[in-house]
């Protein structure tokens, strides 16, 4: 990549010049910037012979690190921009969402990895894993708008608050294919006591840390934040967007819980804090820009690295795409239907939530995450690879296409049910 280190920039400014220019020359188009940014990545990678592969596996490294950064700084900016206050009436679709949904989603990927792919027990479980959280990055179109805006329809604030809490909630079933994984690569079998074992210490632990954690960061930043000396000179809004994600990831990592946890009810703890004050505006405005910065980035690369499988000739079995097809059309909204019945909300509204599952770079950072530990097979690995983004693109383009059409047949209404 060093050699072609000035067009790679050259590339990557096309694709920040499409992300200015979207709104203005795409307005009236049913794509969607994702879709566009993907698609320019492609065809550079297929037509850019010279280009040196950008294997995944080999530089997951790189691949983990970058998507990390993306996916912090879309869970800080979820957190500020929600109006929607704390309370189990209104937050009862995103629980059932997050204990009933994603549990369906995680075992129906991991029974069709394992039989539609002849996976590995741990490589099947985190195949559900990845793919079972909605992505806060590519869900930011569907999200709710910039704080104190109003228009925060139950629709959009499900799909919010569920993109920013069910990343750090998958963390569990990926630890858990990792331990399996590691068991079996030194021929033990995954007994009882590991389980056991897993879940205090990555499901109660571990998510119970990383909600305190949040909550004390949010609260302390906004203390510091609202003070009478800092309102008579105000903070940067830069600082206090990166402040408060770096602080509640650092301090949730150190404490051994989840960092996504940490960094999304931190933004949350924060925005409950003087909510009226315009200052959230423009952190919102701050984490906005940065976020779309960095999903350009990675939306490019992703699409080069997808070009270039094209061109090199892997192959794609009809299964990859049957089973994409199943869990995005089937499994996501069967497993939304289930979880959203008896809350009393207009089909409309549960068939727009149940639909909207977004894959994207959620879930290439947990797979390089993974398979980065060296637990899993190579040939595992490279079926997890080519699934997962096969996955992620039909979620772009079926997504992307769909869903100004979804939420437009929603009544416009708060949380109310």
């Amino acid at each position: 990549m060093i050699e072609n280190y000035n067009v790679f920039l050259l590339v990557c400014g096309i694709a920040f010049l499409f992300g200015a220019l979207f709104p203005i020359v795409f307005k009236r188009t049913p794509i969607s910037l994702p879709m566009l940014q993907v698609s320019f990545g492609l065809l550079i990678g297929y037509w850019w012979t010279t280009l040196s592969f950008l294997d995944p596996i080999d530089n997951g490294l790189i691949i983990e690190k970058l998507t990390e950064i993306v996916v912090l700084v879309s869970l800080v900016g979820a957190g500020i921009k929600i109006d929607t206050e704390l309370s189990w009436r209104l937050w009862r679709p995103t629980i059932r969402l997050l204990l009933i949904t994603m549990p369906i989603g995680i075992f129906a990927m991991a029974a069709l990895g394992y039989y539609a792919f002849g996976l590995s027990l741990g490589a099947a479980i985190l195949l559900g894993a990845v793919l079972a959280p909605t992505d806060p990055v590519l869900a930011s179109s569907i999200q709710v708008g910039p704080p104190n805006t109003g228009g925060e329809d139950t629709p959009r604030f499900t799909l919010t608050s569920e993109a920013g809490l069910n990343d750090g909630l998958a963390f569990p079933f990926v630890y858990l294919a990792i331990k399996v994984a590691e068991a079996l690569s030194a021929g033990q079998r995954f007994d009882g006591e590991m389980l056991w074992s897993w879940f205090t210490h990555d499901v109660l632990w571990k998510i119970g840390a990383g909600l305190m954690v949040g909550i004390v960061v949010g609260k302390a930043m906004a203390k510091l934040v609202f003070s009478k000396y800092s309102q008579e000179t105000p903070i940067s809004q830069g600082y206090v967007v990166i402040a408060l994600t770096l602080v509640a990831y650092g301090l949730a990592e150190y404490v051994e819980s989840y960092g996504f946890i940490a960094v999304f009810v931190a933004a949350f703890a924060f925005r409950r804090s003087e909510h009226q004050h315009n200052y959230h505006q423009k952190l919102h405005d701050f984490a906005e820009q940065s976020e779309g910065l960095l999903m350009s980035l990675v939306l490019v690369v992703f699409g080069m690295l997808l070009g270039q499988g094209l061109q090199s000739g892997i192959e794609l079995t009809w299964r990859v795409y049957i089973v994409s097809f199943v869990f995005l059309l089937l499994i996501r909204p069967i497993g939304g239907f289930i979880a959203l019945s008896g809350l009393g909300l207009p089909h409309s509204e549960k068939y727009a939530i149940s639909a909207l599952g977004i894959r994207g770079i959620g879930t290439l950072y947990y797979l390089s995450y993974a398979l980065n530990h060296g637990y899993f097979a190579d040939d595992d690995a490279l079926k997890l690879w080519v699934v997962c983004s096969i996955v992620i693109l039909i979620s772009i383009f079926m997504h992307g296409l769909s869903a100004p059409k979804l939420l437009k047949i929603t009544p416009n209404k708060p949380p109310s049910t």
